[in-house]
This record gives structure tokens, sequence and C-alpha cells, in this order.
């Protein structure tokens, strides 16, 4: 039912209005290219500005006249209102207009409708669809009102519309516990990872960052890549190997938009508490984009809601194929940490800077050094093995075990206190070649 949309290419008549009052004006080309996102076809584009919405209309008489003589002229399918519309506003546009009226967050959901592939996706999707409907259930079909007929069936009892609300609950609820379980099975995940200090990488950013060409370039995955608006709406996950680190957990992840209908993220918040529970967040940026400050800052208002706006993030500065004035580089703050790479996902260009940027940022508690074991520390050697921190192992020829390893800072203590010995009873090689007692 949710899931079956009408051929590409419909004919779309589009509304956007400059309101004095509204607290941030959406980008009306951002909106034209939401609408091919979505298959629509604009036919016509109907700016104007008013102080406050009409309550009845959104739009005022005049602009109302001008839409009608725009959708009989053009033949048009849809209405599309770059707003957000109030269900009666909807009816009575409708009405007038005698076609399918849709506003900013109906268009958002008709895209992620027409994107989702796995049944996690969709039941997110199929959510977010059922609660903005829930307001919208009459629409005007007056047989919604009347009780049903048929023997058995006449007298005091629930009238259509209520049987659809009451399905509408019922299905509500199916799809809220289902995802619960996507919720628990996700955490799960999390935790497996956590207790085998397996870091994990978030892309996130604004939508059409390029963040699945980057995912890309990194994991050679072949995730769906686009040039168009929310050409990702599944999160995919990869494993990565990363110097001075180890193993890794790359995840791509939805992108955001400017003022995300608050359903939407709600619905989807199984899948952004992976962006949540990340230990470094890719920001990624389209560089050239004359709207780059203003989508950052929309970024970061999702992350704050998602309560992941304290996380260590990384700016991923992409598309620096199209200005000459960009190169690959790495920019460091005073410390020397890294807080911005630029890079060219399409061509490849800076990936390494991108990947050393990374492993600085990962790489500040892990320790890889090489050790010298007497033959005494049989079973230290043993452990170490066992949690995969062994690199490479050479043996002098009075028995001592030269040993390079690389772990996690918090796996050494652990290990160490199992053995019930301290850090700067063992010794290691430096650089130069001289042994050192080491002291993490």
């Amino acid at each position: 039912m949710f899931f079956d949309r009408p051929d590409s290419g419909e004919l779309a008549v589009l509304v956007h209005l400059e309101l004095s009052q509204a607290e941030a004006s959406n980008d009306p080309r951002e909106f034209e290219e939401l609408v091919i996102s979505a298959g629509g076809d604009p036919a016509a584009f109907l700016s104007g500005q008013r102080a406050t919405p009409h309550p009845k209309f959104f739009v005022g008489t005049g602009k109302l006249e001008e839409l009608q003589r725009a959708v009989l002229e053009h033949k048009a399918e849809v209405v599309i209102f770059n707003h957000e519309l109030s269900p009666s506003q909807e009816r009575n546009l409708e009405k007038v207009l005698q076609c399918r009226v849709l506003d900013r967050t109906g268009l958002i959901l008709d895209i992620f409708a027409q994107r989702a592939r796995t049944h996690e996706g969709k039941l997110q999707v199929e959510l977010a669809q059922l609660e903005h409907m829930s307001t919208r259930l009459i629409r005007g079909w007056t047989h919604l009102e009347r009780q049903k007929g048929g023997i058995g069936m006449r007298g005091p009892g629930e009238t259509q519309l209520e049987t659809d609300r009451r399905l509408l609950r019922a299905r509500l609820k199916s799809i809220h516990k289902r995802l619960e379980k996507v919720r628990k099975q996700r955490e799960q995940g999390r935790r497996a990872r956590s207790r085998a200090e397996i870091p994990t990488v978030s892309l996130v950013g604004y939508t059409n960052a390029g963040k699945s060409t980057l995912f890309n370039q990194i994991t050679d995955a072949s995730v769906y890549a686009e040039d168009q608006l929310f050409a990702t709406l599944d999160p995919t996950m990869r494993k990565i190997e990363l110097d001075q680190v180890g193993s890794a957990v790359l995840a791509d992840t939805v992108g955001f938009i400017s003022n995300l209908p608050h359903k939407l993220v709600e619905s989807f918040r199984a899948t952004l508490e992976e962006a949540a529970s990340a230990d470094l967040l890719l920001h990624v940026v389209d560089c050239v984009d004359d709207e780059r400050q203003r989508n950052i800052e929309q970024v970061g208002e999702v992350l704050e809601e998602i309560g992941a706006s304290e996380l260590p993030q990384l700016l991923v500065y992409n598309k620096i194929d199209l200005n000459d004035a960009y190169a690959p580089r790495i920019d460091r703050d005073e410390s020397g940490k890294p807080v911005a790479v630029w890079v060219s996902a399409q061509q490849g260009e800076g990936i390494d800077q991108l990947l050393e940027a990374v492993v600085d940022l990962l790489a500040e508690d892990v320790v890889h050094t090489t050790l010298l074991l007497q033959p005494s520390l049989g079973r230290l050697r043993a452990r170490l093995f066992k949690n995969n921190a062994v690199i490479s192992e050479s043996y002098h020829s009075d028995g001592t075990n030269e040993l390079e390893i690389r772990l996690p800072l918090a796996d050494l203590n652990r290990i160490l206190a199992a053995e019930e010995m301290q850090s700067s009873q063992l010794e290691f090689v430096d650089p130069s070649g001289q042994v050192q007692r080491l002291a993490v």
C-alpha cells in the first residue's frame, strides 16, 4: 500500500514563498532538485512573498488563482509546496485545484519510499509515512464518515474513518515493535565491536555531499552513488584495515537536509544511532556548494538532535576536482591534530591524506612498539597472540623473544593486570635500536 509509487515524470507545479516571519527559508534550488530526485517533472515554478501564510490556502487568493491557471495550462498532476502544510490546507487546496497537493515533508517521504531497499529501511519509511498520514485520513472523502452497512453491521458501530484510524494505530504499534527489535540487534553489534576494541567511523553530512562515493573509494564497495539528493537511504557498513589501528568499521549513513522533518529523525533513529555511537565522525562537505557553511550548520543541528554533537569530528571537504584553487591536504590545529582534509572522492585524490588523518585521531590510545620478552614470560607472549596484537616475532640467541605488537592501550593494561605486571617491567627497542623500559 505505502510503496506503490506513481510512475516517474509527473508534471508538477512548484510553489515557494518567502515568508517574513519564517525562522529559516528553504532553498528554492534545493527544492527543485528534490522534486527531480522524486521523479517529478517541474512544469512551472511559482514564487512570491507573504508576511504570514494564509490560514486556509497557505497562499493568498491572487496567488491561488495564478496557481489554478498554471495547473490548467500545463495539465499538472501534482502541486508541491516548499513548505509545511496543515492537513486542512492540503484538503482545501486539493478541492480548489482538483489535483494532488504535497508539502515538503510529503515530498521527502516520497523520495525515501523510492530509495528504501532493505526491510529495516522500508519499515522506517512506512513509520514516518503513517505518522504523517494519521492527521490526513479524511482528505475530503465523505464515504469515510459513513457507518458500515449490510446485514449485521447496521446501527451504532464504527465509522469507516474510525476503522481506518484503529487499523493505522495497530500498524504503528507493530512497526514500533519490529524497529525496537532492530535497535536492540544494532546495539548488540555495537557492544560486540566495543568489546573487541574495533573502532567505528561514520560518514555523515548534507545530502549529495559525496558520502557514498567516498565510502566506495575507501572500501572498494559498490554502494549506489548518484548525483541526486538522498541517493543513499539504507546504512552500509564495511570492515577496513588502518595502519597503527588495525581493524575498524566504516559506516555510510543517510544524508541530512535543512529542516529535516522531525518524523524522519524519529523514524530513522535506529539507523542514526550508528552515527551517535561512532568513535569518529567524518563530516563530508561539498566544498564548492555556495551554501557550504549553512549545510555544515544544518548537519550540526541534526547531530545535536540525535546526541552526537560532542563526538570527535573530522571535516572532509569533498569535490576539490571541481575547483582548481583546491588541492589535497590536511589542515591541523595548533597542537598538530587534524581538523579537516581536502579530497576528491570521484577522482580518488586525497584519500591517503584522509586515512592518515583518521589514523592520527584513532591511534592516540594505540601502543605500537617492539617488546623484548624473556623466556620466563611465555604466558604474556601467549596472551598477546590471543589478542591478535603480534605483527611479527623473532628470536635472539639467548632465547629472548622480539615481538612487534600493536594493540589499544586499554587491552595492554588489561593483559598486564592479568599477569600481575607493570608496564615498567617490560623492555622495548626504541627507533635507534636501544633497549628501554616501557612506560605507558
